[in-house]
């Protein structure tokens, strides 16, 4: 880990500057769909659904369905946005592509490239909340200046994902294992990570289980930034997600060195 550690410099950035350059390059196909995604969800499940549910309980206040879900699509879009960045696409430029066979032709090292992998997934999941701040502003869904801290919120949780995803990455030997962890990891805590109704309906032993899944701690701080209230758990999920995002990050520099020299 230690020479791992050493060899990271700011020529990672490159790798992030060329995966930007495409993105940017092929934006149509690659920011539109999954853009719409989420913003299906506000208005399919908010203004859908809540005129079925016209009102949750949430921190001892009542509050209408749109507002309270609002934000728990925000934090699944920057799960999806950065897990399948690291993990679908940089499976695809690691094994069908060669883009880093490419890449590692030059005098850029190992570390560069799983390092900037990590450095655009975040990105993307940042330019995710982004986005969605937009529209929910749009919607008067968002409470100013609060909503700001969505950009640190997004930073973190983006690089959490990021490097479960690259982790993933480094374990699969053919892409369709990824259905593995998706349906065992990803999707439970899209259902069950505080997205759609607030945990504390659930039964003694579930509550316990969804406090542990990040994306629980990734809602909450996104409601208490876009609602602009105050939870008493705020501290611990920053740490929480800032501890995980850092382990998993190192994690995955590792295995994805293991993966890529051999």
């Amino acid at each position: 880990m230690r020479e791992i550690l050493r060899n990271l410099s700011t020529r990672a950035f490159r790798v992030w500057q060329r995966d930007a350059d495409v993105y940017f390059t092929v934006w149509k196909t690659e920011f539109l769909p999954p853009l719409m995604e989420p913003i299906l969800y506000v208005f399919a499940f908010g203004l859908g659904l809540g005129q079925l549910i016209q009102e949750v309980h949430y921190q001892g206040r009542v509050l209408r369905y749109l507002p309270f879900v609002a934000p728990g699509i925000v934090a699944v879009a920057i799960m999806f946005w950065s897990f399948f960045e690291a993990s679908f696409s940089s499976y695809v430029r690691m094994y069908y592509q060669k883009t880093f066979d490419a890449i590692l032709a030059t005098p850029l090292l190992v570390e560069d490239v799983i390092l900037g992998e990590l450095l655009w997934s975040t990105t993307k999941a940042m330019i995710a909340a982004v986005i969605m701040l937009l529209v929910l502003t749009v919607m008067g869904l968002v409470s100013w200046p609060t909503g700001l801290y969505m950009l640190p919120i997004a930073a973190m949780g983006g690089l959490l994902f990021a490097g479960l995803g690259l982790v993933t990455t480094s374990m699969v030997k053919t892409i369709s294992q990824f259905n593995v962890p998706i349906f065992v990891i990803i999707m439970p805590m899209f259902t069950f990570g505080g997205t759609f109704f607030p945990i504390d309906v659930l039964p003694s032993w579930a509550l316990w289980i969804a406090w542990c899944l990040p994306l629980t701690h990734i809602s909450l701080l996104s409601r208490a930034a876009i609602l602009g209230w105050w939870h008493p758990m705020v501290p611990l999920s920053a740490a929480y997600i800032t501890i995980a995002a850092f382990l998993l990050a190192a994690l995955a520099l590792v295995r994805m060195k293991r993966r890529l020299v051999q």
